[in-house]
């Protein structure tokens, strides 16, 4: 049985592109548009790895990795904004991301994280 990751990110090019890379790295996708959406798709589907932008509209990339937090100490979140914003980066490790990574995403080190 293959690892669940889902990817959340309000972009959809982006959404397609981890989710090609993340396939054929052997895992299975699942993708959200927004965190609300995200956070019922990982109560329902239970993935290993969520993999979440940090600016999305309504609930952002922070409360998402919380929520999850909450729900599953052990899931493992990583990170992913497009602002290279130090200060995100340490909240996000704050509450206990295991990665954080900016875009555009290098293929390398996203492999790494996951």
């Amino acid at each position: 049985m293959k690892e669940k990751v889902l990817i959340a990110d309000d972009e959809e090019d982006i959404r397609d592109l981890l989710g090609l890379l993340i396939e054929d790295l052997g895992f299975e996708v699942i993708k959200a548009g927004d965190g609300n959406s995200a956070l019922s798709l990982f109560q329902g589907a239970r993935p290993s790895i969520l993999l979440t932008d940090i600016k999305m509209p309504g609930m952002d990339g922070i409360q998402l990795l919380k929520r999850v937090k909450t729900e599953d100490p052990d899931a493992e979140v990583i990170m992913i904004s497009g602002h290279g914003d130090m200060g995100l980066a340490i909240e996000s490790l704050k509450y206990e991301a295991a990665d954080f990574i900016t875009k555009p995403i290098d293929d390398v080190l996203l492999t790494h994280a996951l």
